[in-house]
């Protein structure tokens, strides 16, 4: 059984909840079209269709636009050699999903570094602390309104005290430089 039928196998027992699946570049993917229900479809996928491991948990900051992020679960069947991948919107007045961590062990930090880096809440996560930055860290700087430069912090005794993380920045290279270190991407000042 290929990718394709066990995404199909999907929609045939959710219905209207997983969209058709769509290909690009030989690879599947659905979108789940109600964030309440991740768990009960993860855990057919991986019950049932014998997705059995959790590749990864990746969001995008889609800013500007409704919905403003989309979450996406990378799943692997080891037994049948396929690869799945779940889409899901959440908009930024949710922003909170339910974990999947009671499905796949490994969720646990993926869960943890979106809501560090992205903000995304997951509802029912055993330990949704930083994982990254530091407790006490007011931004989420993978997001897209996050600025490129930093933010200056008020923070005392922490690791930054002035513009954080990329003082000066944006981040720039020197092409053909003469050694590693001039080639480096770093924060670029006027003078060099």
């Amino acid at each position: 059984m290929n990718a394709r039928d066990l995404a199909n196998r999907l929609r045939a027992r959710f219905g209207e909840l997983v969209s058709e699946p769509t290909e690009f570049r030989g690879e599947w993917t659905v979108r789940l079209n109600e964030a309440e229900r991740v768990v009960d479809v993860c855990e057919y996928a991986k019950q049932t269709l014998g997705f059995d491991f959790l590749l990864d948990i990746t969001s995008l900051d889609n800013y500007g636009e409704d919905p403003r992020w989309t979450v996406v679960y990378e799943l692997y069947g080891l037994a049948h050699r396929s690869h799945l991948r779940l889409k899901l919107n959440v908009s930024e007045e949710l922003s909170e999903l339910p974990t999947i961590s009671g499905v796949w062990r490994t969720a646990d930090w993926h869960e943890r570094e979106i809501y560090d880096l992205m903000g995304i809440r997951f509802r029912g996560h055993p330990d949704l602390r930083r994982i990254i930055m530091w407790e006490g860290y007011p931004y989420f700087p993978l997001r897209k309104d996050f600025p490129l430069a930093g933010k200056p912090t008020a923070l005392p005794d922490l690791a930054f005290t002035e513009t954080a993380p990329l003082e000066g920045g944006p981040f720039v290279t020197t092409p053909g430089g003469k050694d590693a270190i001039e080639r480096e991407p770093r924060a670029r000042t006027p003078e060099g």
